[in-house]
């Protein structure tokens, strides 16, 4: 299945960390990835906001009454597969996927590896979310999303290299 048309609305909205050269057509390979592994059909758009520590953590505060920087929020805009429509273009409209640069930067060293391979883990995270994965939910959904995410990072060919788990 060949995902419709997918537009992806990328914001820099913080200044502390220069965003690398391709990041941007990561994330848009990413967001296409998630789509078509999951049999998404029809066009689909969503926001991708790149933060800073400080904007997530006001964010986590306000949403999730969590006073503390976190690497990644989504806020979905479906439920159950259905999604309200854009006037403008007909895409579903999927929802916001939030970003803490600091993290992903902070995140790449302690794992040991690449900014680009967090930053596009994060966000297949995200779309996950959106989709309606939640690995909140018991541990066989977080196993479930943890192979989802792994899927497709095979898929972009940024392979797991090291553990999330650090001893």
């Amino acid at each position: 299945m060949i995902v419709d048309k997918i537009r992806v609305i990328i914001s820099d909205k913080q200044k502390e960390i220069k965003i690398p050269t391709g990041i941007r057509m990561l994330i848009r390979r990413c967001c296409n990835a998630v789509l078509k592994m999951e049999d998404f059909k029809g066009s689909a758009e969503v926001n991708v906001s790149l933060v800073d520590n400080n904007y997530i953590q006001n964010l986590n505060k306000q949403y999730r009454e969590k006073d503390m920087p976190t690497d990644v929020l989504t806020f979905p805009m479906g439920k159950n597969g259905e999604y309200d429509i854009n006037p403008e273009n007909g895409a579903k409209i999927l929802g916001d996927i939030v970003i803490s640069v600091e993290k992903v930067t902070e995140q790449s060293k302690l794992y040991g590896h690449t900014v680009q391979r967090e930053m596009a883990y994060l966000i297949a995270h995200g779309m996950l979310h959106i989709l309606g994965y939640d690995h909140e939910a018991g541990s066989f959904e977080k196993l479930r999303m943890r192979e989802r995410e792994e899927k497709v990072m095979n898929l972009l060919g940024l392979p797991c290299t090291s553990s999330y788990v650090l001893n």
